[in-house]
């Protein structure tokens, strides 16, 4: 497993708990949150900055100089445009009755949703949604997963495309 995969769920894991300590525990706002991030990086910068001033070393990089480039903001515009557009072609399905099981699994969802909203509070319901997104991402890159995929184990010819 290459540092890239454990990294990303493992610091998407670190600032959800995070948020959730301090959503959830402090019953703080999320604007609350934002303000203390830009206060803790603002005090941060500032300290360096004096810092290599008395050391008479230049800024490595500079924070005013970075900029998403015009690609990724499509793409992330294209990504977010792309799961409404598909949630929302699910519900219409599931709304016009056509289809009786994908109706009966979006009631069934939207049940234990709603069951699950009644007993833990919104920060939780998410952390625990955080959780088992980054846990679903180690086991996709987990070397065990290879090992255990039946298409690979399996005789020859069975489970496999033939081309």
């Amino acid at each position: 497993m290459g540092s890239w995969e454990v990294g990303r769920p493992a610091v998407l894991l670190v600032c959800g708990s995070l948020v959730y300590y301090h959503c959830a525990y402090r019953e703080s706002s999320l604007i609350s949150l934002i303000a203390d991030v830009f206060i803790v990086l603002l005090c941060s910068l500032a300290i360096l900055g004096m810092l290599f001033r008395q050391m008479n070393i230049s800024a490595p990089v500079d924070p005013l100089e970075w900029q998403i480039s015009q690609e990724t903001a499509n793409v992330f515009v294209a990504c977010m445009a792309n799961t409404v557009g598909a949630a929302e072609s699910v519900l219409r399905v599931a709304a016009t009755g056509h289809d009786k099981r994908l109706f009966l699994k979006v009631g069934f969802i939207l049940y234990l949703l709603s069951a699950l909203g009644r007993l833990a509070s919104g920060p939780t319901v998410a952390y625990i949604g955080l959780c088992l997104l980054c846990l679903y991402i180690f086991a996709q890159n987990s070397p065990l997963m290879d090992w255990l995929d039946l298409r690979r184990r399996g005789p020859a010819g069975e489970g496999q495309d033939e081309t």
